[in-house]
């Protein structure tokens, strides 16, 4: 069924074919037809256990398809294990003008400039609140964009405090290419100086309520080996949680072909695999086992949700290879994994 409707979203603009997409999952989610998708069947996954959270099955869904929380219900009744929204910001904001979002299908990529376009925390805390969904749910924060990086701190800190109640676990992205500045805050003592206030109110906020809320940094995949050992440095001194490896690329390599090749924004898909794989594995071998990975880049079937988990990741995300494979994906890889294909 995902493959005919495909055919037809895939003729329509790229934002409103998503936007058709969401609504029509909502609605074969409210009829209880979502299991004509043909996302993963429930008994057939397994439980993992990280950052001190049960996660039904290791594969969830990245943050980006689901920016406002509009569609939390719908997704998760497709199987994942867990659900990632955002990345919401402390004030809405449109992102940036259209178009911003390219489809290359052909190499099975996404170029996007989105720009955080989102309804703001609050819409996506009341959405959460409406929600029926139980389950184990990660909030992606960012700054806004006239928010100067000098000032970047204060945003993420807003985000936090806001998110605590609702999440499972919180991202900070600092890895978005479509903000100018933000990836200058994976450095250095730019980097330090976050960590520790966010620690810092991490453990106010734990002190507070009683609850530890898992905090998750989002790196970027162009990085070099040094840069990516000083990331993992700044992790295990901070006791940051967990870090997610990877968000999309500046490159362009694998897509030169494709005229769409000089959009400016993020790459994702097919082509970011391999670059995002090497940097799981180049943090696994620094943070030795003391901080768990969440592995995503170009994730297209169950053999490269393994990869990424050989590679040292102990959770796996889709994104472009879900929008172009739709629940059987899901299905593919949470029924393989839960029958120890990663083992």
């Amino acid at each position: 069924m995902y493959s005919l409707m495909r055919s037809v979203l895939f003729n329509l603009p790229t934002e409103a074919s998503h936007s058709v997409a969401m609504r029509s999952l909502d609605l074969a989610h409210g009829l209880g037809a979502s299991g004509l998708l043909g996302g993963a069947r429930s008994g057939r996954s397994q439980a993992v256990t990280v950052m001190g959270i049960e996660f039904p099955n290791a594969l969830g869904l990245a943050a980006g398809l689901d920016k406002n929380a509009d569609h939390i219900d719908g997704l998760a009744a497709l199987g994942f294990g867990f659900i990632e929204i955002g990345t919401v910001t402390p004030r809405p904001q449109p992102g940036n003008p259209q178009p911003r979002l390219f489809r290359l299908p052909q190499q099975q990529a996404i170029i996007n400039r989105m720009g955080f376009n989102n309804k703001g925390i609050d819409h996506a805390l009341d959405r959460i609140q409406r929600s029926a969904f139980k389950g184990v749910l990660g909030i992606n924060i960012g700054k806004n964009f006239d928010t100067p990086v000098e000032q970047a701190a204060d945003d993420y800190l807003i985000g936090l405090r806001k998110a605590w109640p609702h999440a499972s676990y919180v991202v900070v992205n600092l890895s978005s290419p479509n903000t100018p500045g933000l990836r200058t805050l994976q450095y250095g003592e730019e980097l330090r100086r976050l960590l520790a206030l966010l620690k810092q109110e991490q453990l106010a906020l734990a002190q507070a309520d009683g609850r530890h809320v898992p905090l998750v940094i989002k790196i970027a995949p162009d990085l070099n080996a040094d840069e990516t050992g000083l990331i993992a440095e700044a992790l295990l001194e901070f006791r940051i949680d967990g870090v997610t490896a990877t968000n999309t690329t500046l490159s362009r390599d694998g897509v030169e072909d494709n005229p769409l090749h000089t959009e400016a924004g993020g790459l994702s898909g097919a082509p970011l695999r391999q670059a995002s794989t090497q940097v799981v594995a180049r943090l696994a071998s620094a943070l030795d086992g003391q901080i768990p990975i969440i592995g995503v880049g170009g994730i297209a079937s169950l053999d490269h949700a393994s990869e990424k988990l050989a590679a040292g990741a102990s959770l796996v995300q889709i994104y472009s290879g879900f929008i172009y494979q739709g629940p059987p994906l899901v299905r593919e890889i949470v029924e393989g994994l839960g029958n120890g294909a990663a083992s």
